[in-house]
C-alpha cells in the first residue's frame, strides 16, 4: 500500500516580501515616489527651470502650484520629480560602480591571498583612513564641481565597503573542498572565481547593494547641498535642499519638500533591503525561519498522563510539527518511551525518521520557528518539562538533562579554548571561582580519557582529533552531574577504533554515575552493545520497542526486520547485495 503526501508549496518571493511588513512598506514608498518621478515627462507639469518672479515663494496648494514655488518662482512639484530622477540615477550608478570595483578587488585579494591580498587591502585601508565625506569633498575639489565627478567620488569612497565584505567571504571559501575539486578538474583561477566563488558571494553583494543605495543617495544629496554636485539650472534633491535653506524661516516648504523626499527614498531603500535579504535565503522560502507559534500551556488541553510513574524520564504522546509556508507538517507523531535510572535506551531508525527532533523536543531545543510541539508531555521524575517557562527549562538544561551532539567540531566553539568552554558550562550552574572551576574541568577531561588534561586545557578544538573532541563534548555534558544524557549519534563521524573507545567510555560512565542514557543511532551493532532496551522509529512513529536481545532475535515489525537484515554479516558477499535489492523492492511495494 502506497501513501502519497502532498508537499507544501514553497513561498514565492512576493509572498515573503509582503510577509515582512516593513519591507512591504519600503516597497510601497519606493513604488509611489519612483513612479511619480519616472512619469514626470508625461505629466502636465510646468518647466522645472522656468522662473516667474511674480509667483516667488508661493505657498503649497497655490492654484497651478500644488507644492508652491521656490525663490525664483519655479514650480516645486516639477523640480521635485525631475530632481528625484537625477538623485536616484546618480545613487544607483554610484552603487553599481562601487559594487563592481569593490567585488573585483575583494575576489582577487581573498582568492590570491599572500602579497596580493596585503597590497590590495592596504590600499583599501588608506581609503578608509579618511572620513567618507571629507574624502569625497577632496576628490570633487580636485576634479571640479559637477554631477559626474560627484558620482565618481561617491563610488570611490564606498568601494572599501564592498571589497572588505567580499574579501572576507572569499577567504573562507578558498580552502573549501569544492574549490579544491575545481582546481583538480583543471579550471584556472579566473574560471574558479567566476563559476565557483562568485555565485557564493553574490547574495552578499546583492544584500549590500540593496542597503547601500539609500546611503549613496544621501551622500549625493550632501555634495549637491554644498554646491559640488548638480549645477544650476539643473537640480537634484540635494541642491534643492541647499537652495531652500536661505528661506527656511519665511518659506519652510522650499526646504521641507526635498527633505521629505530624501527621507522617503532612503527609508524606502533601507526597508526594502531587509526584504531582499529574505528573498535570497532559501530557508525563508521554505518557511524554515518564519515566526511560528510555539506550544504553550494554554494550547495544551491537558498534560498527557504517565504510564510509568517510576521512570526517571518519560515521554508521552510527543507530537512535533514544522511550518512550511502556510502548512504545518507533522514530524513526530505521538512518540512515547520511558527511561529508568542507570538504563540505556536505544532510539534507532533511518535518517529523517524523527529521532533527533524527538530528543531535541525533550530539552525544548526544537528550532522554533519553525518547529512547534503540538502535543504530548515530557516527565523528568515528577516534573513536566513542556509546561515550564523558557527560563525554567533553561535552568534544567545541562543540570538535569545534558546533550552530546553528533559532530563535536560544530558543537564546540571554534574561537574558544576547550578548557574555557568547560569552565563556562560549569560556572553557568555552579557558584565556583575560576580556580575551582578550572580544577573541576581538568578532572572531567581526565575522567573522559583525555591524556595530559592540564596541558590540553588550553587547546583549541581544531588542535584535537575527532575522538578527543568528542570526549570534550562528553565532559561538557557531565559538567553538572546530570540525571539524563542524550547522545545523538556521538560516534558517527569517528573511525571504528575510536567509536569503540567512545562507546566503552559512555558505558563506563553510565554504570559509574548511574546515568540514564538515551542513545540515538542507526546502527544495530551499537544498539546490541550499548542498550538495555531499544525503540525503533519510522516516519515519526515508534513501530516497535522492547528488550534489545528480544527485538534483535525476534523482531515483530517488517520495518525492524528490514533494518536488521540491512546490516552486513561476515561472509555474506554477493548474497548481501541481493538481500538489499529484495529489501528495496519490499519497501517500494509497501
Amino acid at each position: 500500500m502506497t501513501t502519497s503526501t502532498t508537499l507544501p508549496t514553497r513561498r514565492s518571493g512576493w509572498s515573503l516580501l509582503l510577509h515582512n511588513r516593513l519591507a512591504a512598506l519600503g516597497l510601497l514608498l519606493l513604488v509611489i515616489t519612483l513612479t511619480a518621478a519616472f512619469i514626470a515627462p508625461l505629466l502636465p507639469l510646468p518647466d522645472p527651470d522656468a522662473t516667474d518672479l511674480l509667483q516667488r515663494l508661493a505657498p503649497p496648494l497655490t492654484p497651478g502650484h500644488l507644492l508652491g514655488t521656490d525663490a525664483l518662482g519655479r514650480d516645486m512639484l516639477s523640480r521635485l520629480l525631475w530632481g528625484t530622477r537625477v538623485s536616484v540615477a546618480v545613487g544607483l550608478s554610484a552603487t553599481l560602480l562601487a559594487a563592481v570595483c569593490g567585488t573585483l578587488i575583494g575576489l582577487i585579494a581573498g582568492y590570491a591571498a599572500g602579497r596580493t591580498d596585503g597590497i590590495l587591502m592596504r590600499l583599501i585601508d588608506m581609503i578608509m583612513a579618511f572620513p567618507y565625506i571629507l574624502l569625497a569633498l577632496a576628490i570633487v575639489a580636485v576634479l571640479g564641481p559637477g554631477l559626474l565627478n560627484a558620482l565618481y567620488a561617491i563610488a570611490l569612497v564606498n568601494i572599501p565597503f564592498f571589497a572588505r565584505n567580499v574579501r572576507g567571504l572569499t577567504l573562507g571559501l578558498r580552502g573549501r573542498d569544492f574549490i579544491q575539486a575545481a582546481k583538480l578538474s583543471g579550471k584556472n583561477p579566473t574560471q574558479i572565481l567566476l563559476s565557483e566563488v562568485l555565485p557564493n558571494v553574490l547574495p552578499l553583494i546583492v544584500v549590500t547593494l540593496s542597503t547601500t543605495i539609500g546611503w549613496m543617495i544621501l551622500e549625493t544629496a550632501g555634495l549637491s547641498f554644498l554646491g559640488l554636485g548638480t549645477q544650476p539650472p539643473n537640480a537634484d534633491l540635494g541642491s534643492m535642499l541647499g537652495q531652500g535653506r536661505n528661506q527656511l524661516f519665511i518659506a519652510p516648504h522650499v526646504a521641507l519638500v526635498p527633505g521629505v523626499m530624501i527621507f522617503l527614498l532612503v527609508i524606502g531603500f533601507n526597508l526594502l533591503g531587509d526584504g531582499v535579504r529574505d528573498l535570497l535565503d532559501p530557508r525563508l522560502k521554505s518557511g524554515a525561519l518564519l515566526r511560528s507559534q510555539a506550544m504553550t500551556t494554554v494550547d495544551r488541553a491537558a498534560v498527557a498522563p504517565r504510564a510509568h510513574p517510576e521512570a526517571l524520564l518519560e515521554v508521552v504522546d510527543l507530537q512535533v510539527a514544522f511550518s512550511r509556508g502556510n502548512h504545518r507538517v507533522p514530524t513526530v507523531k505521538g512518540v512515547s518511551f520511558h527511561l529508568q535510572a542507570g538504563e540505556c535506551l536505544g532510539l534507532i531508525g533511518e535518517s529523517g525518521s524523527g529521532k533527533s527532533v524527538s530528543a531535541l523536543a525533550i530539552m525544548g531545543l526544537v528550532a522554533s520557528p519553525p518547529g512547534v510541539i503540538t502535543g504530548g508531555s515530557v516527565w523528568l521524575e515528577n516534573e513536566e518539562l513542556l509546561s515550564l517557562t523558557a527560563t525554567q527549562i533553561q535552568q534544567r538544561r545541562g543540570v538535569r538533562v545534558a546533550y552530546i551532539f553528533q559532530d563535536p567540531l560544530t558543537s564546540l566553539h571554534p574561537q574558544m579554548r576547550i578548557g574555557q568552554q568547560l569552565v563556562e558550562a560549569i560556572q553557568c550552574h555552579q557558584p565556583l571561582n575560576a580556580a575551582a572551576a578550572r580544577a573541576k574541568a581538568i578532572t572531567l577531561l581526565e575522567d573522559t580519557g583525555i591524556q595530559q588534561a592540564a596541558e590540553r586545557f588550553d587547546a583549541w578544538p581544531h588542535q584535537l582529533s575527532g575522538g578527543q573532541r568528542q570526549r570534550v563534548g562528553i565532559a561538557i555534558a557531565l559538567a553538572n552531574d546530570p540525571q539524563v544524557i542524550i547522545a545523538d549519534e556521538p560516534t558517527t563521524a569517528l573511525d571504528v577504533t575510536v567509536q569503540a573507545r567512545i562507546l566503552a567510555l559512555l558505558n563506563e560512565l553510565r554504570q559509574k554515575r548511574g546515568l540514564a542514557l538515551l542513545f540515538i543511532t542507526h546502527d544495530f551493532a551499537v544498539v546490541s552493545e550499548m542498550c538495555d532496551r531499544v525503540a525503533v522509529m519510522r516516519q515519526g512513529e515508534i513501530v516497535e520497542s522492547g528488550i534489545t536481545a528480544t527485538v534483535l532475535q525476534a523482531p515483530q515489525h517488517d520495518y525492524t526486520r528490514r533494518l536488521i537484515a540491512s546490516v552486513p554479516q561476515r561472509g555474506q558477499g554477493r548474497a548481501f547485495l541481493q538481500q538489499i535489492r529484495q529489501l528495496q523492492q519490499q519497501e517500494t511495494s509497501s
